[in-house]
């Protein structure tokens, strides 16, 4: 498949996975139900949809465009007063983080995030794309002067992602990852009770 081509096909897929998120999960959980574990256990609604959106915000936003992550402007009103840099990017949900989001809040930060890969898709990746999606960026260099996030702090995420292209980086933790959790949170979304079928 020619990049210009790919790159249609992962917009087309990024809307539909928001589509998804926004319809499916978030437009029939009540928001006092989103910080809710389903059977008391597993990730919560607020943790699923905050560790998708920093995923996405932290590989387009800072490994490919070597740029903050736009969470550092939405933690205070997400209710996350001076986070860790790493708050939420781990599979396991950290109530301490995850337990007092705002849902008004989180649900700007994704729209932010969504908005943002959807521009850069139709801009600057546009562009070039041949040349852009076999193109490594120094990925660790900018986790961590960009996001804050240390090695010490997130090895695990460095070794992931450093050294991948970028077409990889928006395969894996925009689209992949994405799906990925967008499925989990229907899963909890019907484990509350609230399937629309």
């Amino acid at each position: 498949m020619h990049h210009v081509d790919l790159l249609g096909w992962i917009t087309a897929d990024l809307a539909a996975m928001r589509q998804r998120l926004d319809d499916g999960v978030l437009g029939l959980v009540p928001v006092e139900r989103w910080a809710e574990q389903a059977d008391g256990g597993g990730s919560s609604i607020n943790h699923l949809v905050l560790h998708l959106a920093r995923h996405q915000d932290l590989a387009v936003n800072t490994a490919i465009r070597n740029r903050a992550p736009l969470f550092a402007a939405h933690a205070a009103a997400l209710g996350m007063h001076d986070p860790a840099p790493a708050a939420g990017l781990a599979e396991r949900e950290d109530r301490h983080v995850t337990g007092g989001l705002t849902p008004d809040a989180l649900r700007r930060y994704v729209a932010a995030v969504f908005d943002g890969t959807a521009r850069w898709l139709r801009g600057p990746a546009a562009q070039d794309p041949d040349g852009l999606l076999d193109t490594i960026p120094p990925t660790s260099r900018r986790l961590a002067a960009k996001g804050a996030i240390s090695v010490d702090e997130a090895g695990w995420l460095h070794r992931m992602w450093d050294g991948r292209s970028i077409g990889w980086l928006v395969q894996w933790p925009v689209v992949g990852h994405g799906h990925t959790h967008v499925g989990e949170a229907t899963s909890v979304r019907n484990r509350l009770g609230f399937s629309p079928f």
